[in-house]
């Protein structure tokens, strides 16, 4: 499962995908990369994946493009799953601490979690490497998880 949904590992004779960058807004770090993959026989998975070096911190832009990704997901009828997955060998190390100092923006972690437990289509966490504080918060979120180690 994690060889087909790792944006570095996914073979692409066997996959085709649209990708589009969900831009942190105005004045927030980090992003989440919106993919469309379709597999041959024609089932389509959103991969969400969070873009934030060095290890995904959860700050205001990653929250914001994980909220925005999934609304995205839950309302195209093609998607039938999601994969919340983490870019730089690194699933999420936990909540961005630099917004302690300069205050949170963005959808607090609590409710992207409820969005997520929430959702009517299965979400899964590709987890690879680090995965801690608010990052295993966003896993146990998920409706399955899958680990690499």
């Amino acid at each position: 499962l994690l060889q087909l949904f790792r944006p570095k590992l996914a073979p692409r004779s066997a996959l085709a995908g649209s990708l589009t960058i969900v831009q942190a807004r105005r004045g927030m770090k980090g992003s989440v990369r919106y993919e469309l993959r379709t597999a041959s026989g024609g089932g389509s998975v959103a991969v969400l994946t969070m873009d934030y070096a060095p290890v995904n911190a959860l700050s205001g832009g990653v929250r914001t493009g994980l909220s925005d990704g999934l609304k995205r997901a839950l309302a195209d009828a093609a998607v039938g799953g999601v994969v919340i997955a983490g870019a730089h060998g690194a699933f999420c190390a936990g909540f961005d601490i630099t917004e302690f100092a300069t205050g949170a923006r963005g959808p607090p972690l609590p409710m992207l979690i409820d969005e997520i437990e929430a959702s009517g289509k299965p979400i899964a966490a590709a987890i690879d490497g680090v995965c801690l504080g608010g990052g295993c918060e966003v896993a146990l979120g998920c409706h399955f998880r899958v680990a690499s180690t």
